[in-house]
Order: C-alpha cells, then sequence, then structure tokens
C-alpha cells in the first residue's frame, strides 16, 4: 500500500488528497476490513482535527497580518538599510525572509522577499543564487513552526499533537537560523571582494529601495493606524505559544478573532478577506483530515504494525538503538527524491513504528524527519523552486548545484543542536 501511494504521488498519477483517501480504502477492502473501515477513518480524522483547527486559524491570522501591512515598516527599514552593502543586503535577506515566513506559505514569501529584493541585487550586482540559497534555507527552518506543512504533516502521520513536535525543536531552529545568518554573512563578504575585484562601487551607503511589493500593496486593506497593536496582539500570541498557555487551536482561534474584528470591523470586510485566503486554508485542512483517514486504515487494518516488525526484523538491534539520529539524517536525500506528502506519510508512520520496538517516542521521530527540510526546499519535486528561479531569472540546476551544500550543512547544523539540547535522543538502552 505505501509503495502505491508513493508511486502515485510521485508520478503524479494523483493529488496527495485523493491518494490518501482512495489508496487505504482499496487496499482496506482488499484486506476484508470492509466492515470497520468507516470507524478506522472517523478515529483518524478526530486524532488529525485539532492540528488542522489550529491551521486553519493560524493561516487566517496571519494572512490578516500581512494584509493590514503588519510587515510593511519592517519591510521598508531592512530594504532602506542595506544600502549599497553585500553584506548587509544578505543579511537583510535572510532576517526578512525569517519573519515573513511566519504566515507559513512559502509561495507568499517567495514573492514578497524576490520582489523586494531582486532590484537590489540587480542594482549592486550580486550573485542571485545567495537570494535564491537564503530565501530557501530560511523558509525552510521557519516551516519547522506549528502551522508550517511539515510539521503538521510529520505531527498527523504519527498520530501526536504538532505542538508536542513543534516545543523541543525550538532551540534547533534558531541554531539553523543563527548558522543561516552567519551563512547570509560568509555570502555577503565573497561577493563584496568579487565585486570590489570586478571594479563595482560597493558602499555602505542607505539608498532607499523601490519596492515592487511595496507599491503593488492594496491601500485600502493596509491598517498603519493599528500597527502597533497588530504587533502586541502578535507577540504575545508567539509567547503564549512558548509558554503553553492554552492549546494551540484555542489561542489561534482568539488571536484570528479579535484580528479580525479590530482591523476590519465592517462584515463585508471580513468576508473579503476569508474570501482571498479560503484556497490556502482548504488545500491544508482537506490534506490533514485525508492523512487522517489514511492513519486511521493504516494504523486500524494493522498494516503499520506488520511492516514495523518487518523492519524490525532486518534491523540489528545496536543499529535500531540509533533510529532516531539516522531518520534525521535520511531524512535528507529522501526528502529530496519524495514529496512531502510520499515521505511523512509514507515513510514516517513506518520509521516511528519501528523506533517504538527500541523505546523511541513517536514525537521524536517526527521531530528527526524534519531536520533535512533545508534539503528539501531543493526538490525538483517542488513548486515554489520554479517559481523563484522563474522570478530571478536562473535555471532550477544552478541553484541546486549552488546550494545544496549549505543546505546540507545546515541540516547537520540543526541535527547536532536538536541532539544537544534533546529533542530527540543519540540512542536508546
Amino acid at each position: 500500500m505505501i509503495a502505491t501511494f508513493m508511486v502515485l504521488i510521485m508520478t503524479k498519477r494523483m493529488s496527495a488528497v485523493t491518494a490518501l483517501l482512495a489508496v487505504p480504502i482499496l487496499f482496506g477492502l482488499l484486506a476484508g476490513a470492509g466492515a470497520g473501515l468507516g470507524d478506522m477513518i472517523l478515529e483518524g480524522v478526530i486524532q488529525v482535527a485539532p492540528t488542522a483547527l489550529m491551521l486553519t486559524f493560524a493561516v487566517l491570522y496571519f494572512a490578516i497580518m500581512m494584509d493590514a501591512g503588519l510587515f510593511d515598516p519592517l519591510v521598508r527599514s531592512v530594504l532602506a538599510t542595506v544600502g549599497n552593502d553585500p553584506v548587509r543586503i544578505a543579511l537583510g535577506t535572510a532576517v526578512l525572509t525569517s519573519i515573513v515566513s511566519l504566515d507559513g506559505d512559502g509561495t507568499t514569501t517567495a514573492l514578497i522577499i524576490i520582489t523586494a529584493f531582486l532590484p537590489v541585487y540587480r542594482r549592486v550586482g550580486m550573485n542571485p543564487l545567495i537570494l535564491a540559497t537564503l530565501l530557501g534555507l530560511c523558509n525552510s527552518l521557519m516551516n519547522y513552526l506549528p502551522w508550517g506543512g511539515p510539521s503538521a504533516r510529520a505531527a498527523a502521520a504519527v498520530g501526536v499533537d504538532v505542538g508536542q513536535v513543534f516545543g523541543p525543536l525550538v532551540p534547533a531552529m534558531l541554531a539553523g537560523l543563527l548558522a543561516t545568518l552567519l551563512l547570509a554573512f560568509f555570502l555577503g563578504r565573497s561577493e563584496r571582494r568579487r565585486l570590489a575585484a570586478h571594479g563595482f562601487p560597493v558602499s555602505n551607503g542607505s539608498v532607499e529601495p523601490v519596492s515592487p511589493f511595496m507599491a503593488d500593496a492594496e491601500p485600502d486593506i493596509r491598517r498603519p493606524g493599528l500597527f502597533w497593536f497588530n504587533l502586541a496582539l502578535t507577540m504575545g500570541l508567539v509567547l503564549g505559544m512558548a509558554f503553553g498557555l492554552a492549546p494551540l487551536p484555542v489561542m489561534m482561534m482568539g488571536a484570528f478573532a479579535i484580528a479580525a474584528t479590530v482591523n476590519y470591523p465592517r462584515l463585508r470586510d471580513q468576508k473579503a478577506r476569508l474570501t482571498a485566503h479560503a484556497d490556502n486554508v482548504v488545500n491544508i485542512v482537506v490534506l490533514i483530515f485525508a492523512a487522517g483517514a489514511f492513519t486511521g486504515i493504516l494504523n486500524g487494518t494493522g498494516m503499520v504494525d506488520a511492516m514495523a516488525s518487518a523492519a524490525l526484523s532486518v534491523i540489528p538491534p545496536s543499529i535500531g538503538r540509533y533510529m532516531a539520529p539516522i531518520t534525521a539524517l535520511v531524512s535528507m536525500p529522501l526528502t529530496f527524491v519524495m514529496s512531502n506528502d510520499a515521505y511523512y506519510f509514507g515513510v514516517v508512520p513506518v520509521i516511528a513504528s519501528a523506533a517504538a520496538g527500541y523505546g523511541i517516542e513517536a514525537d521524536a521521530i517526527a521531530r528527526a524527519s524534519l531536520i533535512g527540510q533545508p534539503v528539501h526546499t531543493l526538490s525538483p519535486l517542488l513548486a515554489p523552486i520554479y517559481l523563484a528561479c522563474g522570478l530571478l531569472g536562473v535555471d532550477v540546476a544552478d541553484v541546486q548545484r549552488f546550494a545544496l551544500k549549505w543546505a546540507a550543512l545546515i541540516s547537520l547544523v540543526v541535527l547536532a543542536a536538536a541532539l544537544a539540547t534533546g529533542a530527540f535522543p543519540l540512542h536508546t538502552g
């Protein structure tokens, strides 16, 4: 069943949602579990319902913050600060990408960052592959957030709460972001030397750039007068999540209700904002519920246990003790050649079940499976990489050749930090 699902996804014969539903139902019927499939599906869907609820309101909340212009002053400030200095430009790219990635949507982040920074890179003569690299690395690390696609998939795949996966991974994520900032400094300094050697004028002066992103913003939906309120609300939400003041879905629902009411008090404006972002919400939620049905059948029919037993029979106990770091290491090549859906819903549940035989918790395997995301961002199976390369006017292969070594390095930094901070164990027993 797993092989069929992965082939259908990777060959694009079926969408992730339809494959997650059709494949397990078909195999469940063939296995003679037809009478119990309904209960299995409902049990799986109920298990992922809190995650789907949280993601729904998280996407809507940050979409409203974008619409209201919460990040506009920051964009202007960063662009004005970087001037013509390649080091500042590279650091500004990393910082702004990390902040804009809070909305959890890679496509939106790519559009905003490339539109804002590409004119600056062209003006100075910097290599656009640096922009592509920093964009992908920072966005992939910020996707560790609970409303990011990979974290939600990993949690749904092993049947745990997404907040349970994310919390212990925060120090490793921050270490990865810090390493990316150091990489930005290194790449910027290298570009400064290259440009100086070729006679390009490089200065530390501040020049106000013209950003098409800022120019194309819809003024009627911006709320500059509510900037400080929106900032305080967002900071309060982030702190609340960090300290676990309430369940994530509850905090997201409350924050969304406040943000929508204060920023767009008129009912027609609220409806317009919901309509504008409905596609993103629907795409995410149906995927999570379909994943719940998939894992429900996988667990209910005993398929996971059977596959785990088969895997355990060929794994030497001496290696099985190291299943968590092994999962982290293999996540790099596997997520490069597989889609997130195929990897998290097809491979991770089997690994988690096998690891349970060695005393490794499912949430630890879920965290380990996220380590390879910086490499995954360069996968030829991803649509955003083609969008980014199209906007930058570069070839996908050139981006992969330039960025792959840096993505692997950042993944290893995150792996080391995760082991050092106890996000998952080096070994058991």
